[in-house]
């Protein structure tokens, strides 16, 4: 049950990254801003997968 609320949270963080950056900085760059958001997602995913996998387990 931890994990879940961990998961929920972990997802809630990125998109609130991916929105406030879009906003903040990319709002009239599509292409760069289109990467900014896939590079993040990899990063969180590569965080989420080396390491905070089996943190709660």
């Amino acid at each position: 049950m931890k994990h879940d609320i961990f998961v929920v949270i972990y997802f809630v963080v990125m998109a609130g990254i991916i929105v406030s950056t879009d906003f903040l900085f990319l709002r009239e760059h599509f292409w760069l801003r289109l990467g900014t958001n896939v590079a993040i997602v990899l990063v969180f995913a590569l965080v989420y997968l080396t390491w905070l996998r089996n943190a709660f387990r």
